[in-house]
């Protein structure tokens, strides 16, 4: 399996090196000179165009003057997937690489916030609001300064450190609170009130992380708050909606998978032990809910398609922190992914639908979560069981093999 993997991670790498990190995006649509006029006056065709050309299985985007662009979150996922491999082996072809990541990161922070932040290379229109490419975003924050804390750790270099320290302000200063009680909840962008459970606890869980490297007494209570309002609304079965509104109250595997790995940080820091059995039956909602027999990874626990790369991806990201009582799981969804979402020529799958397979290769949607998730895996591996951190070791006693202890898998 390691073989395996290590050759698929050689072959993207060598894939999204020649590109220097540049694509196009699911997303990107607004980009186009041409869609931009025409849907300059209408919110709607604006959300059309978008949502066509994300679905479109066939390219059109050099016909609609789209260019590749770097994508400040996809750079931030390919800055921790080198510095996983670099924690395993310390080549400076790897090194290099993370130094031109931390610069091209550099250059795209979002400038007039109280502290370093980043959203995306693109303008974003949904039924409900606008967000221009200038706006940051609190998941692509916590995404990035999650990489540049593991980067600094691994590699010491102090431009990792500077660039994530104030990151806490944007945080506690630049984003919105929907307040309840002594909890709330941490809008997704400075510009909007939205409620959405993963992205509040991610910009929780990097304030969390912060309070060992920086002085501040509001970091460790607002980000327990944040974290408080969510928990708050876990459900029974160990699940969360995506978000509180009427129309978004779905449940999928991946923004699962986010809220996990947010919590998760909190157990690390040794900082929210109450909330250890909420987090383990999560933990085994995910596991039992979002997968087939053969690793097959659902979008919806209800059903599965569409298959979305980002699917498998945050699953062996998550998984192959989570101890050994994973390991088999993981290593079904490793294989599943590189036989159905890889492409010959080594980069990745956008969607696979029941009849077709949508292989436009998307930078930062596919191949940076396609090389974090693979690099985690090589670095987990890598590890030797006498290394497992204590929220491991706990995660193995507290959770049972999903494969052993349910009839889903």
């Amino acid at each position: 399996m390691n073989v395996d993997v290590k050759r698929a991670v050689e072959q993207l790498r060598r894939y999204v090196e020649r590109a220097d990190y540049a694509g196009y995006d699911p997303y990107d649509a607004l980009n186009s000179p041409i869609l931009r006029l025409l849907g300059a006056k209408s919110k709607w065709m604006r959300v059309g165009f978008t949502q066509c050309l994300r679905r479109c299985p066939v390219n059109l985007r050099p016909l609609l003057a789209i260019r590749k662009d770097h994508n400040p979150k996809g750079l931030g996922l390919f800055l921790w997937g080198y510095t996983k491999l670099y924690a395993v082996e310390r080549r400076p072809d790897y090194l290099s690489a993370i130094e031109h990541l931390l610069d091209l990161l550099d250059r795209r922070k979002c400038a007039g916030y109280s502290g370093n932040c980043w959203g995306y290379n693109f303008d974003w229109q949904s039924g409900t609001y606008f967000r221009p490419r200038t706006v940051p975003t609190v998941v692509n924050t916590a995404f990035i300064g999650h990489a540049l804390l593991d980067c600094h750790r691994v590699t010491g270099n102090p431009k990792a450190l500077d660039l994530v320290l104030s990151t806490k302000d944007f945080i506690l200063q630049d984003l919105n609170r929907t307040a309840a009680g002594e909890t709330f909840c941490f809008s997704y962008t400075p510009v909007d009130q939205g409620i959405v459970h993963n992205a509040n606890v991610l910009g929780a869980s990097l304030l969390i992380r912060l309070g060992r490297y920086a002085v501040d007494d509001r970091i460790e209570e607002a980000a327990l708050a944040s974290l408080a309002y969510t928990m708050q609304r876990q459900h029974e079965d160990g699940s969360w909606y995506y978000a509180d509104r009427q129309r978004q109250r779905w449940i999928d595997s991946f923004h699962t998978g986010f809220v996990l790995l947010a919590l998760r940080y909190f157990l690390e820091e040794g900082t929210a032990d109450q909330y250890r059995r909420a987090y383990a039956k999560a933990v085994r909602y995910y596991a039992s809910r979002f997968f087939l027999a053969d690793g097959t990874p659902k979008y919806y626990a209800d059903r599965v398609y569409p298959i979305d790369i980002h699917s498998p991806a945050m699953a062996i990201a998550f998984f192959s922190q989570a101890g050994s009582s994973y390991r088999t799981l993981v290593d079904r969804i490793v294989t599943w992914m590189l036989s159905n979402m890889r492409d010959p020529k080594g980069y990745f799958y956008f969607r696979k639908h029941k009849h077709y397979t949508n292989k436009v290769p998307y930078m930062r949607w596919s191949q940076a979560w396609a090389f974090y998730a693979l690099a985690e895996y090589l670095c987990q591996r890598a590890r030797r069981p006498e290394d497992a951190d204590e929220t491991n070791t706990q995660e193995a006693r507290d959770t049972r093999n999903p494969v052993e202890s349910t009839g889903v898998l």
